[in-house]
């Protein structure tokens, strides 16, 4: 961590195992401290107003008020406090994930079945760490920003008032003429929420397709998919291996899947092809390995777009996309649940457009339609 201050963690579970296996874990860890517990979402509303926590730790099934009511209730009452929620990848349960991720959850763990509760402790240290440090660091960047409230426009230093941070879309280069066939679109940790404000934006008459690497676990896919669908101007349904690309049409990788685009063999159009090609930046489905294929068949007619997630999956795809001439848009830092994918392509100095959530579908919008 690198606050002084610890990272104060509230465990919330209606099983008294794993309160104990999650407690005794985080309480190992380096920078964190377990202010409490809580065996239902009821209690736990009670120990936040009393015991001011940084994050929970959140089962989704529980009696008298479960998981995703405590996220409708954070986001009234405390939207400072982060959740990271625990559940098994059941149909059922993932399901439920989507809904807690669309309710503001930063990220997700499975809960695993170790054979002995050293195995699970160790399996949950190894999974949560991570996202306990990039909370923490997200955490000290809103209260940074914070300190930028009130600041003039005309201010010397050139920061814009904290209102401005979010609506301002910064163009590190002019894209003209521009005239895009395909959008790619890479995302991890707050990812379903963002898309779910995003491309709703998107209208039916694009007339591109659009093609998105959401780092997801299989059970997850269908119904993130099934969910924006509703939303949507545009269809938006999990890919199917060796399907045409279809203007209007929002493709995701299947989860565990690796998604790419080839040439048909007249050499003029496009399917989608899902392998099982091995995982990179330990990640499959990879925003890499979609945004290698893209630049190889699409060149400067092509548009990448990066967004809120944890890593760096996507920075190397999007340079050889650059290098091809495609146009590349970043979500800025100020909208990101997570600033790491978007971040080293902004430090490279690949990217376009550096614009906030609701301005995005906008850009892209540009991208297309700039060159017609």
């Amino acid at each position: 961590m690198t606050t002084e201050m610890p990272l104060k963690v509230l465990v919330v579970d209606d099983a008294l195992l794993y309160r104990k296996i999650i407690s005794e874990a985080l309480s190992e860890l380096p920078g964190i401290e377990v202010v409490g517990t809580a065996g239902n979402g009821k209690i736990a509303t009670y120990r936040i107003s009393s015991l001011n926590p940084d994050i929970l730790t959140l089962d989704i099934e529980m009696p008298q008020m479960n998981g995703l009511e405590v996220l409708e209730w954070l986001r009234e009452n405390a939207p400072d406090v982060g959740a990271i929620v625990l559940s098994k990848f059941t149909k059922e349960g993932g399901k439920m994930m989507v809904k807690a991720l669309n309710l503001g959850a930063f990220d997700f763990i499975e809960k695993t079945g170790g054979n002995t509760m050293a195995e699970n402790k160790k399996a949950l240290k190894d999974a949560i760490w991570p996202m306990l440090k990039t909370y923490s660091r997200r955490k000290e960047v809103r209260e940074i920003l914070k300190g930028k409230a009130g600041l003039s426009k005309t201010d010397k230093s050139g920061f814009l008032k904290k209102s401005d941070f979010s609506s301002a879309v910064r163009r590190m280069r002019m894209i003209s003429g521009h005239n895009s066939a395909i959008i790619g679109i890479g995302i991890s940790t707050g990812g379903p929420e963002a898309l779910s404000r995003m491309l709703p934006q998107i209208p039916g008459n694009l007339n591109v397709p659009i093609l998105i690497v959401q780092h997801m676990p299989a059970a997850f896919t269908q119904t993130i998919a099934s969910n924006l669908n509703d939303k949507c101007a545009i269809e938006v349904r999990a890919a199917v291996d060796g399907e045409p690309l279809i203007p209007n049409t929002a493709l995701f990788a299947p989860g565990g899947k690796q998604m790419k685009v080839v040439k048909r063999a007249d050499g003029k159009t496009f399917i989608v092809r899902v392998t099982d090609d091995r995982p990179e930046n330990n990640c499959k489905p990879s925003a890499d390995y979609l945004f290698r294929s893209i630049a190889r068949c699409y060149g400067n007619r092509a548009t990448g777009v990066i967004m809120t997630g944890m890593g760096y999956d996507g920075a190397l795809g999007l340079k050889l996309m650059k290098r091809n001439g495609a146009a590349i848009i970043a979500q800025n830092e100020e909208t990101c649940t997570v600033f790491g994918m978007p971040k080293e392509p902004i430090e490279a100095g690949i990217v376009d457009v550096i614009a906030p959530l609701d301005k995005i579908a906008e850009e892209i919008c540009r991208t297309v339609r700039s060159g017609k």
